[in-house]
């Protein structure tokens, strides 16, 4: 949107409606419309729909342009998140938010904490999508603000050149608005009702959303036991409601990422429908632990299965569930995954118990024999200890090229005895290039942290708690938050501006001309750090 077109389309139209109108000014009002450039969440939705497709097309043509986010809980914390990026990096390129249904869950519920068991409200999902993009969409009105005030400046000092580059950079402008992935769950309910929560999580703003092959009712973390998957045909229903959604509202480029917990799942609530041998829902049972039976040993409420001209009995458990065999959870994933991807998703997220390339890798590499363009969102999860696994990983890759690695204990190896060893060192650098490394061996196109700022918040609590109810009082807040705010230029030190005081002070001053009474005197105390 270009400022100075915006002012002229503004004063026609404030000089067509005449006199009544005559105290509009078009250059504040021009203002306001290039500080909302997004009026609802459908065009959030197509804006950052359309920002992830061309990042998925950068991926494949390089895959050292991974992309990557962290898990947000409330709009503060994803505001903050991409005003940090903007001032560290300069761009917002390649960065999106993500949505947790387990910090939902958590965090959001009217019912208190709750297990990531899909216990909490569904529409406090797209709630929160709302919320994110109402902080970010602030943040614009907060950034070009400070830049109209620059550019009044430059205006009453006659400076005609920084007016101009004022300007440009207001043309040029980069939005703090970007694409959020968000958690479905297993769709809160049957396919109908995974629709219907779709919508509105589109309409809130949602240009991906992800789902996963889980029970709905019996859903769980998927990095706790108890996992229970559902066939094929179900699941991809779900994935056709939400194309559907998509659709409906217009978002064409909408993201679906087909999430499978297979890997972790050993249980199934019923058996695939099967309408010929060899087809999906057969593919799906063959995994089933089964005992071949004769006739004779037919039980009343046993539940039968004939494959190969044999008699099989699926076991069932006592709460009837019926269990895959070990050690098919690898096959499953690689099933799972084609099968999405051949009907309909576009990305991928495979839930695994560790963070191991060589594992993902495996199973990427059969993926893509079929799909061959398949790319993965991926979990970098706070429930995996990621310095005991890395660590345990290079002790085992030394001990296989025949390395001495006596003076390690392997099942120790998370002890502060070895921080500054040379193992501890190499593990720490596989940690660091982690999510390069598998970008370009395991076909992963955005790494995610679910739950980061959930554990920062308890981190910082924790030693700012410890620190002023101590013997360090006040200076415990001083030394460790303000100061560092101050020095490191965190815009939030200014928390009244950060809050929107000096926009609403520029909206009474346009609404109110010199009867305005504004907040930003000189008696304002956020004066003092306006160095």
């Amino acid at each position: 949107m270009n400022y100075i077109s915006e002012i002229e389309r503004q004063r026609n139209t404030i000089e067509s409606n005449g006199k009544p109108w005559a105290a509009i000014d078009p250059h504040f009002s021009a203002r306001m419309r290039v500080q909302n450039r997004f009026t609802t969440g459908l065009d959030i939705a197509r804006h950052t729909a359309a920002i992830m497709r061309r990042d998925m097309a950068s991926y494949d043509a390089d895959p050292a342009a991974y992309t990557q986010s962290l898990g947000c809980w409330h709009g503060f914390i994803g505001q903050q998140k991409m005003i940090s990026i903007k001032k560290h990096f300069g761009t917002t390129k390649g960065r999106y938010l993500y949505l947790s249904g387990w910090m939902v869950a958590a965090l959001r519920s009217e019912f208190g904490p709750l297990p990531d068991q899909s216990m909490h409200e569904k529409t406090s999902v797209p709630a929160l999508i709302e919320e994110l993009y109402t902080f970010l969409r602030q943040a614009d009105a907060r950034e070009l603000g400070i830049m109209f005030r620059d550019l009044d400046a430059a205006h009453e000092h006659g400076d005609a050149i920084e007016a101009k580059r004022i300007e440009a950079a207001i043309d040029n402008h980069e939005t703090h608005v970007v694409p959020i992935i968000a958690d479905i769950d297993a769709g809160f309910g049957n396919a109908e009702a995974t629709y219907l929560l779709a919508k509105k999580m589109i309409e809130a703003g949602a240009c991906a959303l992800q789902i996963e092959n889980q029970v709905s009712d019996e859903k769980q973390c998927g990095h706790q036991d108890g996992k229970v998957t559902v066939p094929h045909e179900d699941f991809l229903q779900k994935i056709r409601a939400i194309r559907y959604a998509f659709l409906e509202l217009g978002v064409e480029d909408g993201i679906i990422v087909a999430r499978t917990d297979s890997l972790g799942a050993g249980l199934t609530k019923q058996i695939a429908y099967t309408r010929q041998s060899g087809d999906l829902g057969d593919q799906y049972n063959s995994f089933l632990d089964c005992e071949e039976v004769e006739p004779g040993e037919m039980r009343d409420g046993d539940v039968f299965l004939c494959r190969d001209n044999k008699l099989l009995r699926p076991r069932r458990l006592p709460s009837n569930l019926y269990q895959f065999r070990p050690d098919t959870g690898a096959d499953r994933v690689v099933l799972d995954c084609i099968t999405s991807l051949q009907n309909g998703a576009d990305l991928l997220w495979i839930e695994t118990e560790k963070p191991h390339i060589k594992q993902i890798a495996g199973m990427v590499d059969r993926i893509r024999e079929v799909v061959p363009n398949a790319k993965l969102v991926y979990n970098n999860s706070p429930s995996f200890n990621w310095t005991l696994n890395f660590r345990q990983q290079v002790f085992d890759c030394w001990s296989e090229e025949g390395r001495d690695v006596s003076s390690y204990d392997r099942a120790r190896l998370m002890s502060m005895e070895y921080d500054g060893t040379k193992l501890a060192e190499e593990a720490d650098d596989k940690i660091r290039t982690f999510q390069r490394d598998a970008a370009a061996r395991a076909g992963i196109f955005h790494h995610l942290i679910t739950l980061p700022t959930y554990h920062t918040a308890a981190l910082s609590t924790d030693n700012l708690a410890r620190e002023y109810f101590g013997e360090q009082g006040m200076l415990g807040y001083v030394r460790n938050v303000q100061r560092q705010e101050i020095r490191q230029g965190i815009a939030c030190v200014k928390h009244q501006n950060m809050a929107g005081s000096d926009i609403g002070d520029d909206h009474k001053e346009a609404f109110a001309g010199e009867a305005a009474l504004k907040a930003g005197g000189s008696n304002n105390t956020m004066n003092q750090f306006a160095a």
